[in-house]
């Protein structure tokens, strides 16, 4: 990154299924660990730093209901895994030398704003990094969204979502090796398309905050710091 970095203030929202590499259960280490590393070196160059840990999908409540098992359960097993890979992150960060806190952030409408939000821009004006906990235990709520409402509230100048893929494709690119990828495409496009980038109503909430989006992959060489200042594959979702 330049001495003068483009973005002040970030959140990034980190997906549990990337952070689980090839684990079949729980966070890969290695992978937290980079995570750390990358969110070191762009704090230590003054930007504010804002994280929502992903991990629903370790117990997807979709997933346990088709197996037989109750919905209800499996969303907050899968709240109760963010929780747990928040404090995962946390520990990691703090042994890269980060000053750091975690705070519980359901961000629903009920509870989204005053104390939560007020905590948060209190460490972040004293140089800490913020983890919010975010995992909703809510199939209609996710930590995406959770994710851009934190954005929003903090002021982000930039959304990122650290994931396994290194942008945004017109089709699962696992699946289809030729599917179209985008180095920039409007908020508006993926809504239209239906792209998996985050989930409709996080896109749209960055939408209505001016809030760019940036998609890349965690697993990919370069780091945060790379995608901030302009490298790495990354697809951009400008904000206007």
């Amino acid at each position: 990154m330049a001495d003068a970095p483009q973005y002040k203030r970030i959140l990034l929202k980190a997906s549990g299924e990337a952070l689980m590499g090839d684990r079949a259960f729980g966070i890969d280490q290695k992978i937290c660990d980079r995570l750390a590393a990358d969110v070191r070196s762009v704090w230590e160059k003054g930007v504010s730093v804002g994280i929502v840990i992903g991990g629903g999908n370790i117990f997807r409540g979709v997933q346990i209901a088709d197996t037989g098992g109750d919905r209800v359960t499996g969303d907050h097993m899968g709240m109760l895994a963010t929780v747990m890979n928040a404090l995962a992150l946390r520990t990691a960060l703090r042994q890269a030398g980060v000053d750091c806190v975690v705070l519980s952030a359901l961000a629903m409408e009920e509870i989204c704003d005053s104390f939560t939000q007020r905590s948060a821009m209190a460490h972040l004006s004293e140089g800490r990094v913020v983890i919010f906990a975010a995992g909703t235990g809510n199939p209609f709520f996710t930590t995406d969204t959770a994710a851009a409402l934190r954005a929003a509230e903090i002021g982000a100048d930039v959304l990122l979502k650290a994931t396994q893929v290194d942008g945004i494709y017109a089709a699962d690119p696992q699946k289809n090796p030729d599917a179209e990828r985008f180095d920039t495409i409007s908020h508006e496009d993926v809504l239209a398309r239906g792209l998996r980038v985050m989930d409709t109503a996080a896109v749209a909430v960055a939408r209505d905050s001016h809030i760019p989006i940036i998609v890349y992959s965690l697993l990919q060489e370069g780091g945060l710091a790379g995608v901030l200042s302009g490298e790495g594959r990354h697809t951009l979702v400008p904000a206007h």
